[in-house]
């Protein structure tokens, strides 16, 4: 999972749960009509950001400086994906077949998408609780040890007595600035029997927000049944297509995905037409982010407000707009929003990204 990823994730948890920020996230929303031609009333935004370390260390190097402003005393947050251990090995090139090469550095830290998302939250202040599953090994406790040291509740995951946790090689190539996976999937995997009604009831007790990563489908799809019963908003992340994750989507409200998810799930020709038939295609959907790793990001926002006037335009000719807008001689995160609306999305609230 992306830094960039992991941050969107984790801020779009913390602003669903925290009154301070949400004012300076207010955004105007986007209506389209049925041609994919997006209504000039919304935002559709480029979310510019600059992170120099584009390995998956967020999880123990990235800290948040947040505002003064207490959260709500009822910040929960539940997750239920993957977590593992990750090797990383960076690299001065990523290695031809047949070589032999040696490693610039090896790390050797948590990681799984919703360990991530979830580590990232506690650290904003939240109350994370996490659903997930490992072996009780060595690599296992390990897991387990440093969620609890960076505030996660981890009561809500299942231990097996055999078998083995989940770990991920992961390459990263200098040369390139990206990085190549090799996951391992833990054995045996999560089933839905080995989440009791009881423990599922007590994680969803008081959660503002649920988030899932598309991993253990069998079991998420019983924790965002019993979400979408409890009123509790959804968000998943969506990297890429995976077994049952369609039946998620349908239930959730919110959508954080990968350059490729979009078109690769829509088979739409464009991102920009992908994005619009997402949101035409899950009605429930309030909106979708897209990540573009060091190019930020883009925002589409469903518009309730049918009072206002509005006008069509092309959505790859609005994109195109936008990304002429960009100055790149910016260091900071900052907004590039529709210039036909009122508000914009703004993720330049009081933190940091690089402090450490």
């Amino acid at each position: 999972m992306s830094n960039l990823s992991t941050l969107c994730n984790a801020a779009l948890l913390n602003y669903s749960l925290s009154p301070s920020l949400s004012s300076s996230l207010s955004c105007s929303s986007l209506t389209f009509a049925p041609n994919l031609n997006l209504q000039a009333q919304g935002c559709l935004g480029l979310l510019r950001h600059s992170f120099h370390n584009s390995t998956r260390s967020l999880g123990k190097k990235f800290r948040i400086k947040m505002s003064s402003d207490p959260l709500p005393q009822t910040s929960i947050v539940v997750g239920c994906g993957s977590v593992s251990v990750d090797f990383l090995a960076t690299v001065a090139a990523y290695p031809k077949p047949d070589d032999k090469i040696r490693s610039s550095s090896l790390k050797v830290q948590g990681g799984g998408n919703a360990g991530n998302a979830l580590t990232c939250v506690a650290r904003l202040g939240l109350k994370p609780r996490l659903i997930s599953k490992v072996a009780d090994d060595t690599q296992g406790r390990g897991i387990l040890d440093e969620l609890k040291v960076d505030g996660v509740d981890t009561s809500f995951m299942v231990v097996s007595e055999e078998g083995t946790s989940p770990f991920t090689y992961i390459i990263v190539d200098n040369q390139t600035k990206t990085r190549t996976c090799i996951h391992t999937p833990g054995h045996p995997p999560m089933i839905p029997e080995e989440l009791s009604e009881s423990s599922l009831l007590a994680a969803l007790d008081g959660a503002r927000i649920v988030y899932f990563d598309g991993r253990l489908h069998e079991t998420a799809l019983v924790v965002a049944h019993e979400a979408v019963r409890k009123d509790v908003p959804i968000l998943i992340d969506a990297e890429r297509l995976r077994e049952g994750l369609d039946d998620l989507l349908k239930l959730t409200d919110y959508i954080v995905c990968s350059a490729n998810f979009p078109q690769a799930w829509t088979e739409a020709s464009t991102l920009p037409r992908a994005l619009v038939s997402m949101l035409l295609r899950l009605p429930n959907i309030k909106f979708v982010i897209v990540t573009l790793g060091k190019d930020g990001c883009i925002m589409l926002e469903r518009s309730n407000d049918e009072g206002q006037s509005s006008e069509e335009v092309d959505v790859d000719s609005l994109l195109e707009s936008l990304e002429n807008r960009k100055n790149d001689s910016i260091p900071v995160p900052n907004c590039i929003a529709s210039a036909f609306v009122n508000g914009c999305l703004d993720l330049s609230f009081p933190f940091d990204p690089l402090s450490q």
